[in-house]
């Protein structure tokens, strides 16, 4: 499978709205699903890295499927909002990486742990 920049999967999700999904769910209406794959993805972290167990009931999820959907909603908003993720993301490394050149080098909470 080849690699998809930020555009690219912009670009793809807006084909498959316009073509296949009839239109955008509104901008509140994609922050509330937003939430809630977070909340889906947290409640898979907690079960399996945390201390919760799996119900009898509950059927199996994958990780990567419940952050595609995050990233797929993300997308979307993104798109309907006029923002250029490839561009917001190079301007947030630089903010972090001028922030924090320093910064975790030399937290003593981060020294030596694994």
């Amino acid at each position: 499978m080849s690699e998809l920049t930020l555009q690219q999967a912009q670009e793809k999700v807006d084909r498959w709205i316009n073509v296949i999904g009839v239109r955008y769910f509104n901008e509140l209406t994609n922050m509330a699903l937003l939430t809630e794959e977070v909340g889906e993805l947290a409640r898979l972290i907690a079960r399996i890295y945390g201390e919760q167990s799996f119900k009898k009931s509950e059927q199996q999820y994958e990780l990567g499927d419940e952050m595609a959907d995050i990233l797929w909603v993300l997308l979307c908003l993104a798109n309907q909002t006029g923002i250029n993720l490839t561009e917001a993301f190079e301007r947030n490394m630089m903010k972090k990486t001028d922030r924090d050149r320093e910064r975790h080098i030399q937290n003593p909470k981060l020294q030596n742990r694994q």
